[in-house]
C-alpha cells in the first residue's frame, strides 16, 4: 500500500539535513498535519523545537507557514509537546529578527503563548520583542503581550516599558502612554531618564509643552530618584524654541547650568539659534553664537547653516556672506556644505545678484560640494523668475550631465518662464523634452501652455492641448476654464467664451469670482449688458460674492446703455453687502450721475458707505 504524501514531511526533508531535524522528520506520520502529529505520543519535545528552529531558519517561504502549524500543534489543549524555555527562546529569539515578518496569526500565537506563561525571561530577548513589534506598527499587539506578561506573573522591566512607550509615542496614543506610566508604579518598575524623556519628547512634539513641563517636575521630585541629564533639557529647549517660547527656553538654559550641573552642548545651542533667526532676531542668535564660543562649545555645520538661512531669510543677505566667509577663518573645523551654498545662492539670486549667485555656485563645485538636486532647481527657478531662460536652460542641461533627472516642478518651472516671455515655440520644446524624459505633464504644465496659447490667440493649440490633457487623465480646474473664457473674451469671441462658461456650470468645477467678473465685463463691453445682469444675479443665486470689480464692470456697461434705474438697485445692493468703492467706481458714478442731476443720489451712496464716526474719503467726495 502507498502512503499519501505529507506536504510537510516533504518540506522538512528540503531543509538542510542535520541528525536532529532528520529525526523529527522521519518521526512525523506521513498521514497526518503537524497539528494532529503533535497531539500523538510519538512527538517528543526536542524533534519539536529542532524542526520549529530549521523552519524558522529557513529562507524557504512557505516554511514560515509550516513553523506557524508546528508552534500552532505544541500549543493546543491536548498537545503532549508543551513549549518549554528552549521554545520560547527559539520563537522569540527568531521573531525579534526584522527579516522575519509578522502578521496577525504569528502575533496571535505569540500573544497566546504569553497568556500560557510562555515568555522571554531574559530581559534583552523581551525588549527587543518589544522594539520588533513597535516598529512594525503591531503597538496594539505590543500593548497585549506586555500585559500578558505581566498578568501570568512575569517580570516586566524598565528598558521593555521604555521599548513599548516609544511605540507608542510614535503611534500618538498619549493616553496609553499616560496609563502605562501609572501601571509602572504598580508593576515595581521604577522609571529612569529615558522614560521621562520618552514622555516629555512625545509632549513636546506635540507642542503640549505645558504638560512636558509637569513630567519634568515629576522627574526632578525628590520621589523619583532621577536627576535630568543634558538630553532632556534639550528636547524641552528645542520644543520651546519650535512654538516661539524663545524666553522660556533660554530659562530652561540657565537652569540646567545652575540647578543640575548639566552643561549645554552643541545642541542646546543650535536649537535656540534657530529659533532666534525664524523670529527674525538676528542679534540675539549672535549672541548665542559668542556665548557658545566663550564655553569652548564647538560649533557645526549647522550652526553655520542656521545662522545663513536666518540672516538670508531676513533680508541680511551681504551680512549672510560675510559671516560666512568669517568663520571660514574662524571655525576651520566647520567646512560649509551644498546647503550653506544653495542658501546663498537661492538668497542672491531673490536679490537679483545673478553674478554672485553663479560665482557661489562655481565655489561650491571647486571646493568638492556636489551640487544636489535642490541645489540646480534653486538656480532654474532663480534665473526664470529673472527672466536669464536660456541661462536656467544651461544649469538643466549641466544637471542631466551630472547624472540627476529633473523632475516635473523644474521642467514646469521652464515652460512657465517661456510662457511668460510667450516664447511658445521654446516651451513646447521644454515640454517634449519632459515627454521624452518620460515624465508626465501634470494639470499645472497643461494650463500653464493651454494660458499662453488663449492668450496668443492660438486655439488650434489650446484644443490640441485640452485633449491632451484629458487623454492625460488631468481634470480641467477652474483654472483652466478662467483661461479658456479669458482668452475667448480677449479675441471676442464671446459666444465661445459663454458656450465654454455653460459646460463648465454643467460640470463639477464651480465657477468662482474671477470668472463671472471677467464675463460680465466682456459683456457689458460688447453692450450685452441684460445677460451681464443675470449673471450677477445668478452669482447671488449661488454664494459667489461679488467685488468692486464686478460692480465697475456692470456700472460701466449700464452707463452706456443709459440704464440708470438698475445702476441705483446696484449701487444699493453694493452698500448693503459693505463692498466699499474705489476710485474707478466714483469715477465713474460721478460723471454719469453728475450728467444725469442724480449728484443727491450718490452722496446718500457715499455717507451709506462710510462708517460711523468715520470722515468720507477725501478722493471719493472730492467731486460732489
Amino acid at each position: 500500500m502507498r502512503l499519501a504524501k505529507n506536504p510537510l514531511l516533504t518540506a522538512l526533508r528540503s531543509l538542510p539535513s542535520h541528525a536532529r531535524l532528520a529525526s523529527a522528520a522521519a518521526s512525523t506520520d506521513s498521514h497526518g498535519s503537524v497539528g494532529e502529529h503533535l497531539r500523538s505520543e510519538k512527538a517528543s519535545l526536542r524533534s519539536c523545537n529542532d524542526t520549529l528552529r530549521s523552519l524558522l531558519r529557513s529562507t524557504v517561504r512557505r516554511h514560515r507557514a509550516e513553523a506557524l502549524s508546528v508552534l500552532r500543534g505544541m500549543l493546543a489543549p491536548d498537545s503532549t509537546c508543551r513549549p518549554d524555555s528552549n521554545t520560547c527562546a527559539i520563537v522569540f529569539s527568531s521573531w525579534s529578527k526584522q527579516s522575519l515578518p509578522l502578521d496577525n496569526e504569528a502575533l496571535g500565537l505569540l500573544v497566546q503563548m504569553a497568556n500560557m506563561g510562555f515568555f522571554p525571561t531574559d530581559a534583552f530577548y523581551f525588549t527587543q520583542f518589544i522594539n520588533r513589534l513597535c516598529r512594525s506598527g503591531a503597538t496594539s499587539a505590543a500593548w497585549d503581550f506586555v500585559h500578558a506578561v505581566k498578568d501570568a506573573g512575569g517580570a516586566v522591566e524598565t528598558p521593555a516599558c521604555n521599548a513599548l512607550l516609544t511605540g507608542l509615542a510614535a503611534a500618538r496614543d498619549f493616553a496609553r502612554m499616560n496609563l502605562l506610566f501609572s501601571e509602572m508604579k504598580g508593576m515595581s518598575v521604577r522609571p529612569n531618564v529615558v522614560t521621562f524623556g520618552i514622555l516629555i519628547n512625545h509632549l513636546c512634539k506635540s507642542r503640549r509643552l505645558d504638560e512636558a513641563m509637569k513630567v519634568f517636575d515629576v522627574m526632578t521630585s525628590p520621589e523619583s530618584g532621577v536627576s535630568p541629564d543634558t538630553i532632556t533639557f534639550n528636547t524641552l529647549i528645542d520644543g520651546f524654541c519650535k512654538a516661539g517660547r524663545l524666553h522660556d527656553g533660554l530659562s530652561l538654559l540657565d537652569t540646567m547650568r545652575s540647578s543640575y550641573d548639566c552643561k549645554p552642548d552643541t545642541v542646546t545651542y543650535n536649537s535656540l539659534i534657530d529659533g532666534f533667526c525664524k523670529s527674525a532676531e538676528i542679534d540675539m542668535a549672535h549672541e548665542l553664537v559668542a556665548r557658545m564660543e566663550k564655553e569652548g562649545i564647538p560649533p557645526n555645520v549647522i550652526t553655520l547653516n542656521t545662522l545663513v538661512s536666518g540672516m538670508c531669510r531676513h533680508g541680511r543677505i551681504g551680512s549672510a556672506h560675510d559671516f560666512f566667509r568669517r568663520k571660514q577663518v574662524e571655525w576651520p573645523q566647520v567646512k560649509g556644505n551644498v546647503v550653506t551654498y544653495s542658501t546663498l545662492v537661492g538668497a542672491f539670486l531673490h536679490s537679483n545678484n545673478v553674478g554672485k549667485a553663479m560665482d557661489l555656485f562655481d565655489e561650491m563645485r571647486r571646493e568638492g560640494h556636489s551640487p544636489d538636486s535642490v541645489t540646480y532647481f534653486t538656480l532654474i527657478s532663480g534665473l526664470t523668475q529673472m527672466g536669464r531662460l536660456d541661462d536656467a536652460c544651461s544649469v538643466a542641461s549641466s544637471m542631466r550631465e551630472n547624472g540627476f533627472r529633473l523632475d516635473t516642478k523644474s521642467y514646469n518651472t521652464l515652460i512657465s518662464g517661456f510662457c511668460k516671455k510667450k516664447r511658445l515655440d521654446k516651451a513646447g520644446e521644454v515640454l517634449r523634452e519632459m515627454c521624452e524624459a518620460g515624465l508626465k505633464p501634470d494639470a499645472f504644465t497643461y494650463n500653464t501652455l493651454i494660458a499662453a496659447s488663449c492668450k496668443a490667440g492660438d486655439f488650434a493649440t489650446v484644443n490640441q492641448l485640452l485633449n491632451k490633457m484629458v487623454d492625460d487623465g488631468c481634470r480641467l480646474s477652474v483654472v483652466t476654464y478662467g483661461a479658456l473664457i479669458n482668452g475667448y473674451c480677449k479675441a471676442g469671441e464671446l459666444d465661445q467664451a459663454m458656450k465654454t462658461f455653460e459646460n463648465m456650470s454643467a460640470s463639477v468645477v464651480p465657477a468662482n469670482t474671477v470668472i463671472y467678473n471677467i464675463l460680465i465685463d466682456s459683456l457689458c463691453k460688447n453692450k450685452k449688458v441684460d445677460i451681464a445682469v443675470s449673471l450677477i444675479e445668478e452669482m447671488q443665486v449661488k454664494g459667489v460674492p461679488p467685488t468692486v470689480t464686478t460692480y465697475n464692470a456692470i456700472f460701466k456697461g449700464l452707463r452706456d446703455c443709459h440704464m440708470s434705474d438698475k445702476a441705483f438697485k446696484f449701487m444699493d445692493r453694493m452698500s448693503e453687502q459693505g463692498c466699499k468703492p474705489d476710485c474707478v467706481t466714483m469715477d465713474v458714478l460721478t460723471e454719469w450721475l453728475m450728467a444725469i442731476g442724480e449728484m443727491e443720489r450718490l452722496k446718500r451712496f457715499v455717507q451709506r458707505m462710510t462708517p460711523q464716526g468715520e470722515s468720507p474719503d477725501p478722493s471719493a467726495v472730492a467731486g460732489l
